[in-house]
């Protein structure tokens, strides 16, 4: 059964022609029924049977340069570094004690990031302890491998600061931030930034997030908010959203202008919040185990 991505998102569609046949088309989801509407941008609406479809892929809501995803790559990295990072060969290699997938993760940031180098970054996290994941952003590496964790990055400009925005800020997470955030992830781990600031926002204990203000190569300030979560017992109040609008009033505030979120594919509830608030898809990463690549065919 195909799972359709939310009206307005920018999609390829694969479809029968009456005639017999398959043809693609590229547009903006309009409407879902009784028939399929894609505006597309040369031949305006256009409408196919539902049973006519065969495949669907979510694109990232404008055509996005490979260039533009390392630039946002390396920004979001250095938000999220671990606590020791190195180097190697356009690889940059993250190890935080095996606290979280992205702190414990190298990414390709460099065009001479390449597939050879496995070896190396194997050899390096094995020192250190955590498993040798690589973080592979869309269009960076070419692989044919699945890989885990699916993740949708999604993007918006940053609007004029809000001055009512109701979370309060903190430069590190106190103890009614961890409890809430309900994730074992040490402090040195969270508060991590590499040439960057960092804040922590709560909302009346029920919610929590991380914002961070980092640069890109090519000179933009992004600013990568992270690590939100609302209580069981108060979500569905707007809190989640308050913490993310004091998010992006600081990040504003310190120089941002764009914002950055990643969200796992299956967390369909984030997602619509941050669809919502105005954040549509810029490209796509997962996780591979660098050490079962070794053993195949590259």
């Amino acid at each position: 059964m195909l799972r359709w991505p939310s009206l307005g998102s920018r999609v390829s569609i694969r479809y029968r022609e009456s005639g017999g046949g398959h043809t693609d088309v590229i547009g903006h989801l309009c409407v879902l029924s009784p028939q399929i509407t894609v505006r597309t941008k040369s031949d305006g609406m256009v409408s196919i049977s539902p049973n006519d479809v065969v495949a669907v892929r979510e694109l990232s809501h404008a055509p996005i340069r490979a260039s533009e995803i390392r630039n946002l790559e390396h920004a979001a990295a250095l938000a999220w570094p671990g606590t020791e990072q190195h180097w190697h060969n356009g690889w940059l290699l993250r190890a935080g004690g095996g606290h979280t997938s992205r702190a414990n993760s190298a990414v390709p940031l460099d065009f001479s990031s390449s597939v050879a180098d496995l070896d190396e970054i194997v050899g390096w996290y094995d020192e250190r302890g955590p498993e040798p994941w690589l973080s592979l952003p869309d269009r960076l590496i070419s692989l044919r491998t699945k890989g885990v964790k699916q993740t949708r990055v999604m993007v918006r400009d940053l609007d004029p600061a809000d001055p009512n925005a109701t979370a309060t800020l903190d430069t590190r997470p106190d103890a009614a931030w961890l409890a809430c955030y309900q994730r074992r992830v040490p402090e040195e781990v969270l508060g991590a930034v590499v040439g960057g600031e960092v804040t922590f926002a709560s909302v009346a204990g029920v919610a929590v997030g991380r914002g961070a203000v980092t640069s890109a190569p090519d000179g933009t300030a992004w600013l990568g908010i992270s690590a939100v979560n609302v209580s069981a017992a108060d979500r569905r109040a707007g809190h989640g959203r308050s913490v993310c609008e004091a998010l992006q009033t600081w990040g504003a505030d310190h120089g941002a202008k764009r914002v950055y979120v990643q969200v796992l594919e299956d967390n369909h509830a984030a997602i619509a919040l941050y669809a919502s608030m105005g954040f549509g898809l810029h490209h796509q990463l997962r996780y591979v185990d660098a050490r079962e690549l070794l053993t195949t065919s590259l």
